[in-house]
């Protein structure tokens, strides 16, 4: 982890560019979850990269489980190529899928043992119930990313939409929370 964190996890929004008929490619491709009673979406899953799609009919995706930009990429080339062959109508041509992160998951650790009662007691924008969860949560309003942090140092960011925000949101955390080490 020589950056500092780990991106567990990405969320993106995007277009294929084609209509789908979900029921009929559910009926005709083992690899997609269709049941319209339940979610209005199909969902289509890959192994490699380790990616799930949640596929709308008008050709619209949510990606999640990327690690990377790259692997969302790859995995919306690849969606495109396996329903293309299956779509009611090409809306626009399209080599790479458009698309737009929503949302970037990473694990770090801040290498110090956090007294939880006291930042939430003395910080604005902590909410700590330990009887809920065993974590705190800091929110930060620029960049606008949460933070789970625990008592042995190890956060979770959510909510970034790019690395950078992950990498401030850090800076600001350890700036704000050293005073509430544990020796």
């Amino acid at each position: 982890m020589a950056k500092g964190y780990t991106i567990t996890n990405m969320v993106a929004a995007g277009n294929l560019g084609i209509s789908l008929d979900l029921y009929k490619l559910s009926l005709t491709m083992p690899a997609i979850e269709y049941e319209p009673e339940q979610f209005p979406g199909a969902i289509l899953k890959f192994d490699k990269p380790k990616a799930t799609l949640l596929v709308f009919k008008n050709g619209k995706v949510v990606c999640v489980g990327c690690r990377s930009e790259e692997e969302i990429e790859n995995t919306l080339k690849k969606a495109l190529k396996l329903l293309l062959p299956k779509a009611k109508m090409i809306v626009k041509k399209v080599k790479v899928p458009e698309y737009e992160v929503t949302n970037i998951v990473a694990a770090a650790n801040l290498n110090i043992n956090l007294d939880l009662f006291g930042i939430a007691y003395k910080e604005r924008d902590v909410e700590y119930e330990p009887e809920q969860f065993p974590g705190a949560i800091l929110k930060f309003k620029k960049p606008k990313v949460s933070l789970l942090l625990f008592k042995n140092g190890k956060v979770i960011i959510a909510g970034a939409r790019k690395e950078s925000e992950i990498k401030t949101s850090l800076n600001l955390a350890r700036g704000m929370l050293k005073k509430y080490a544990k020796k």
